[in-house]
C-alpha cells in the first residue's frame, strides 16, 4: 500500500508525524506500507513556487491513498490568490476527483465535559456528515472581482449538475444503510434554484434505498438543530459550502475540532485523509497540537480505501484507550486529567496499539 504523505504547513508536520508513527507500528507488525513525503500548500510554494507542485500531484495520483496535514499561514496571505496554500488544497481535491467528503462527529464519553454544550445534550453523539467536495460555489464559474459602475464587485457562481448531486447521494445513502438508516439532506431550496435541483435529485435517488428514511432541512435550521438537539441526526448529506460550515459546527459538539478526522473519496474509494482543522499557526512548532484527528484519519484510510475493518477498529480502539486513560492535549484538557504534548499523545496511541 503506497501512501503519499503531505504534511503541509503550521502544525501539519507535527500531527502527521504522529500518524506516521502509527503507520510505522503497523508496518513493524507486518503491514506492507510504503510512504513518500512531498510538499503542499505554503510548503509547496516555498519549495517550487506552486501550492500544488507537479511532483506532489504526480505522487498523489500514483499513490493508493493520501495523508494530508493542514495548509496555510499568515505569511502567505499577500500572495496572488492562485498561489495561496488553500488553492493547492482545492486543486488536489479537484485533480483527484475526490467528490465525497466524509466527516464523522463522535463524542467519546470521557470528553462530554469538554464539549461546549451540556453533557446531556451531546452524550452519545455519533453522526456522519457527507459533504460534496468538488462542486458548488467554490468551483463554479464565472467568478472574480471586477469594476462595475465605478465600484468593485465580487461574484461567485453556485453550480451543481444533476450527475454531481446523484453520485454524492448514492455515497450518502450507502453510508446511511450501514448506520442508522436515517439520512437528512440539507439545502436552501426555498431561495436557491441550485438547492431545488439538489432536493429533487435526492428524492429520486431515495427510491433506490427504500430502507433509508430521507428527510430534508434548510441549512439555517440545520445549524440551529445541530446546537439544539444534535442527536436527532444520524447521517447528513449536503453541498460543499454548507458542509464546510456545518461540519465545523459539529466539531465543537465532540469537544474539539482536533478530534475529527475526514475522508475525501473518489468513485473507486481512493481517498485523501486529513483532520478537518486548519494549520493553527499560533501553536505551530510548539508540540501542543492534538494529533488524534490525524491518527483517526488513518483509521478511516484503512476502513474506506484499504477495506481493512479490523485494522481500522484497532486504531480507533487505541485512541479510545488513551482517552480512557485520561491523557489530554490542551484543547481537550479538563481538571483531573493529564495534559500531554502532541508527540506524547502519539507515543501513547502507539503503545496502546
Amino acid at each position: 500500500m503506497k501512501i503519499a504523505v503531505l504534511p503541509g504547513d503550521g502544525i501539519g508536520p507535527e500531527i502527521v508525524a504522529q500518524a506516521v508513527k502509527v503507520l510505522e507500528a503497523l508496518r513493524a507488525d507486518g503491514a506492507s506500507i510504503e510512504m513518500e513525503t512531498a510538499p503542499i500548500g505554503g510548503a509547496g510554494y516555498d519549495a517550487a513556487g506552486d501550492p500544488l507542485p507537479e511532483a506532489t500531484l504526480k505522487l498523489a495520483r500514483e499513490a493508493d491513498a493520501v495523508l494530508l496535514g493542514a495548509v496555510g499561514g499568515p505569511q502567505y496571505d499577500t500572495l496572488d490568490r492562485p498561489l495561496r496554500p488553500e488553492r493547492g488544497l482545492l486543486r488536489i481535491r479537484k485533480e483527484l476527483n475526490l467528490f465525497a467528503n466524509l466527516r464523522p462527529a463522535l463524542l467519546y464519553p470521557e470528553l462530554a465535559g469538554a464539549s461546549s454544550l451540556k453533557p446531556e445534550v451531546v452524550s452519545g453523539l455519533d453522526l456522519m456528515i457527507v459533504r460534496e467536495l468538488t462542486g458548488d460555489v467554490y468551483f463554479g464559474q464565472p467568478r472574480g472581482i471586477e469594476v462595475r459602475n465605478g465600484e468593485r464587485v465580487g461574484f461567485n457562481t453556485m453550480l451543481y449538475s444533476e450527475s454531481e448531486v446523484r453520485r454524492v447521494a448514492h455515497v450518502a445513502f450507502g453510508i446511511a444503510m450501514k448506520r442508522g438508516r436515517k439520512l437528512c439532506s440539507v439545502e436552501k431550496a426555498n431561495v436557491l434554484e441550485c438547492s431545488e435541483l439538489w432536493k429533487e435529485v435526492m428524492i429520486e435517488v431515495a427510491k433506490d434505498y427504500p430502507e433509508v428514511e430521507l428527510s430534508h432541512m434548510y441549512v439555517d435550521n440545520a445549524a440551529m438543530q445541530l446546537i439544539r438537539a444534535p442527536k436527532q441526526f444520524d447521517t447528513i448529506v449536503t453541498g460543499n459550502i454548507f458542509g464546510d460550515i456545518l461540519s465545523d459546527a459539529a466539531s465543537m459538539l465532540s469537544g474539539s475540532i482536533g478530534m475529527l478526522p475526514s475522508a475525501s473519496l473518489d468513485e473507486h474509494n481512493k481517498g485523501m485523509y486529513e483532520p478537518i482543522h486548519g494549520s493553527a499557526p499560533d501553536i505551530a512548532g510548539r508540540n501542543l497540537a492534538n494529533p488524534l484527528a490525524t491518527i483517526l484519519s488513518v483509521a478511516m484510510m484503512y476502513r474506506y480505501t484499504f477495506a481493512d475493518t479490523a485494522t481500522a477498529d484497532r486504531i480507533e480502539g487505541a485512541v479510545k484507550q488513551v482517552i480512557a486513560q485520561g491523557l489530554r492535549t490542551g484543547d481537550i484538557w479538563t481538571e483531573g486529567t493529564q495534559k500531554v504534548s502532541c508527540s506524547e499523545m502519539g507515543d501513547a496511541v502507539v503503545a496502546a496499539l
